[in-house]
Protein backbone atom coordinates (compact mmCIF):
# COMPACT_ATOMS: atom_id res chain seq x y z
CA UNK A 1 0.00 0.00 0.00
CA UNK A 2 1.81 3.07 -1.12
CA UNK A 3 2.05 5.93 2.02
CA UNK A 4 0.33 8.99 -0.56
CA UNK A 5 -3.33 8.84 -1.72
CA UNK A 6 -3.44 12.03 -3.31
CA UNK A 7 -6.90 12.26 -1.29
CA UNK A 8 -5.40 15.14 0.54
CA UNK A 9 -4.05 17.00 -2.59
CA UNK A 10 -6.92 19.54 -2.30
CA UNK A 11 -6.66 19.95 1.86
CA UNK A 12 -9.23 17.65 3.10
CA UNK A 13 -9.10 14.80 4.91
CA UNK A 14 -11.04 12.13 6.05
CA UNK A 15 -12.35 11.36 9.74
CA UNK A 16 -12.67 7.93 10.84
CA UNK A 17 -16.49 8.39 10.62
CA UNK A 18 -15.88 9.43 6.73
CA UNK A 19 -16.87 12.50 6.60
CA UNK A 20 -14.49 15.18 5.07
CA UNK A 21 -13.45 17.84 6.17
CA UNK A 22 -11.10 20.68 5.91
CA UNK A 23 -7.19 20.35 7.18
CA UNK A 24 -7.71 23.53 8.66
CA UNK A 25 -10.62 22.22 10.78
CA UNK A 26 -10.65 22.70 14.24
CA UNK A 27 -10.63 18.98 14.69
CA UNK A 28 -7.96 18.83 12.40
CA UNK A 29 -6.20 21.22 14.42
CA UNK A 30 -6.55 19.55 17.94
CA UNK A 31 -5.33 16.40 16.71
CA UNK A 32 -2.81 17.47 15.03
CA UNK A 33 -0.97 19.43 17.47
CA UNK A 34 -1.77 15.89 19.69
CA UNK A 35 0.60 14.06 16.90
CA UNK A 36 3.05 17.17 17.09
CA UNK A 37 3.43 16.76 20.76
CA UNK A 38 3.69 13.00 20.43
CA UNK A 39 6.42 13.33 17.75
CA UNK A 40 8.22 15.64 19.96
CA UNK A 41 8.34 13.12 23.12
CA UNK A 42 10.39 11.19 20.51
CA UNK A 43 12.92 13.58 20.79
CA UNK A 44 12.96 14.36 24.48
CA UNK A 45 13.14 9.80 24.93
CA UNK A 46 16.49 10.26 22.68
CA UNK A 47 17.62 12.48 25.26
CA UNK A 48 16.50 10.83 28.46
CA UNK A 49 18.56 9.08 30.67
CA UNK A 50 16.38 8.00 33.62
CA UNK A 51 14.24 4.90 33.08
CA UNK A 52 11.13 5.41 35.10
CA UNK A 53 10.48 8.72 33.13
CA UNK A 54 11.19 7.07 29.70
CA UNK A 55 8.36 4.53 30.66
CA UNK A 56 6.18 6.92 31.48
CA UNK A 57 7.10 9.41 28.17
CA UNK A 58 6.52 6.29 26.08
CA UNK A 59 2.55 5.61 27.86
CA UNK A 60 2.15 8.81 27.36
CA UNK A 61 2.48 8.72 23.33
CA UNK A 62 0.00 6.02 23.45
CA UNK A 63 -2.21 7.59 25.42
CA UNK A 64 -2.10 10.58 22.84
CA UNK A 65 -2.59 8.13 20.22
CA UNK A 66 -5.81 7.16 21.68
CA UNK A 67 -6.53 10.46 22.07
CA UNK A 68 -5.64 11.53 18.63
CA UNK A 69 -8.13 8.86 17.57
CA UNK A 70 -11.32 9.93 19.34
CA UNK A 71 -10.63 13.19 18.41
CA UNK A 72 -10.41 11.97 14.43
CA UNK A 73 -14.05 9.94 15.33
CA UNK A 74 -16.60 12.62 16.27
CA UNK A 75 -20.06 10.80 17.21
CA UNK A 76 -18.14 7.66 17.91
CA UNK A 77 -18.50 6.35 21.34
CA UNK A 78 -15.06 4.91 21.17
CA UNK A 79 -14.22 1.52 23.52
CA UNK A 80 -15.98 1.29 26.63
CA UNK A 81 -14.29 2.90 29.45
CA UNK A 82 -11.91 5.42 27.50
CA UNK A 83 -13.24 8.09 30.00
CA UNK A 84 -12.45 6.03 32.92
CA UNK A 85 -8.99 5.43 31.52
CA UNK A 86 -7.91 8.95 31.09
CA UNK A 87 -9.37 9.11 34.34
CA UNK A 88 -6.93 6.83 36.15
CA UNK A 89 -3.87 8.36 34.33
CA UNK A 90 -4.73 11.55 35.88
CA UNK A 91 -4.70 9.79 39.20
CA UNK A 92 -1.27 9.02 38.03
CA UNK A 93 0.21 11.75 36.77
CA UNK A 94 -1.15 13.47 40.28
CA UNK A 95 0.75 11.49 42.06
CA UNK A 96 3.95 11.07 40.08
CA UNK A 97 4.06 15.13 40.31
CA UNK A 98 3.63 14.76 43.98
CA UNK A 99 6.05 12.20 44.48
CA UNK A 100 8.63 14.36 42.71
CA UNK A 101 7.86 17.79 43.61
CA UNK A 102 8.46 16.50 47.46
CA UNK A 103 11.80 15.50 46.36
CA UNK A 104 12.97 19.01 44.33
CA UNK A 105 13.74 22.44 46.04
CA UNK A 106 10.17 24.44 46.75
CA UNK A 107 9.47 26.60 44.08
CA UNK A 108 8.60 30.36 45.02
CA UNK A 109 9.09 31.96 41.64
CA UNK A 110 8.83 31.38 37.97
CA UNK A 111 11.90 29.77 36.63
CA UNK A 112 13.33 30.02 32.78
CA UNK A 113 13.34 26.38 30.81
CA UNK A 114 17.41 25.18 31.47
CA UNK A 115 19.03 22.13 30.86
CA UNK A 116 19.65 19.81 27.72
CA UNK A 117 17.05 17.54 28.92
CA UNK A 118 14.67 19.95 30.89
CA UNK A 119 14.36 22.49 28.00
CA UNK A 120 13.38 20.20 25.65
CA UNK A 121 10.59 18.97 28.10
CA UNK A 122 9.81 22.19 28.70
CA UNK A 123 9.08 22.53 24.84
CA UNK A 124 7.50 19.43 25.32
CA UNK A 125 5.05 21.01 28.45
CA UNK A 126 4.48 24.20 25.83
CA UNK A 127 3.54 21.78 22.67
CA UNK A 128 1.34 19.93 25.07
CA UNK A 129 -0.33 23.58 25.94
CA UNK A 130 -1.30 24.37 22.69
CA UNK A 131 -2.70 20.86 22.25
CA UNK A 132 -4.97 21.63 25.15
CA UNK A 133 -5.99 25.14 23.77
CA UNK A 134 -6.56 23.45 20.18
CA UNK A 135 -8.68 20.80 21.66
CA UNK A 136 -10.36 23.46 24.44
CA UNK A 137 -11.40 25.49 20.85
CA UNK A 138 -12.38 22.22 19.68
CA UNK A 139 -14.80 21.50 22.62
CA UNK A 140 -16.78 24.83 22.26
CA UNK A 141 -17.78 24.09 19.21
CA UNK A 142 -18.29 20.42 18.72
CA UNK A 143 -18.42 17.32 22.16
CA UNK A 144 -15.46 16.21 22.97
CA UNK A 145 -14.78 14.04 26.13
CA UNK A 146 -14.14 15.99 29.39
CA UNK A 147 -11.67 13.63 30.45
CA UNK A 148 -9.49 14.41 27.23
CA UNK A 149 -9.51 18.09 28.40
CA UNK A 150 -8.49 16.91 31.61
CA UNK A 151 -5.77 14.67 30.65
CA UNK A 152 -4.11 17.49 28.50
CA UNK A 153 -4.25 19.75 30.96
CA UNK A 154 -2.60 17.91 33.95
CA UNK A 155 0.08 16.09 31.23
CA UNK A 156 1.39 19.92 31.04
CA UNK A 157 2.06 20.16 34.83
CA UNK A 158 3.63 16.28 34.52
CA UNK A 159 5.89 17.39 31.89
CA UNK A 160 6.80 20.39 34.08
CA UNK A 161 7.29 18.46 36.35
CA UNK A 162 9.84 15.95 34.59
CA UNK A 163 11.68 18.78 33.43
CA UNK A 164 11.84 20.73 37.24
CA UNK A 165 13.33 16.86 38.16
CA UNK A 166 15.41 15.73 35.31
CA UNK A 167 17.60 19.40 35.89
CA UNK A 168 17.24 18.33 39.64
CA UNK A 169 19.25 15.37 39.35
CA UNK A 170 21.20 16.52 36.84
CA UNK A 171 22.93 19.27 38.64
CA UNK A 172 21.44 22.16 36.40
CA UNK A 173 20.92 24.85 38.30
CA UNK A 174 17.15 26.26 37.78
CA UNK A 175 17.18 30.03 36.47
CA UNK A 176 14.91 32.47 38.06
CA UNK A 177 12.95 34.38 36.02
CA UNK A 178 13.40 38.31 36.97
CA UNK A 179 12.46 41.67 35.16
CA UNK A 180 14.93 44.19 34.76
CA UNK A 181 13.55 47.90 35.45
Amino acid sequence: MPIYTRFGDKGKTALHTGKTVSKASTRVEAYGNLDELNSFLGVVLFELKDKKIKAEILQIQNDLFEIGANLAGPGEKGYSGFGEKLKKRVLEFEKTIDVLTNKLPKLKNFILPGGKTGSLLHYARTVSRRAERRTVALAGKEEVLEEVLIYLNRLSDLLFTFARYINYKEKQKETIWTTKP
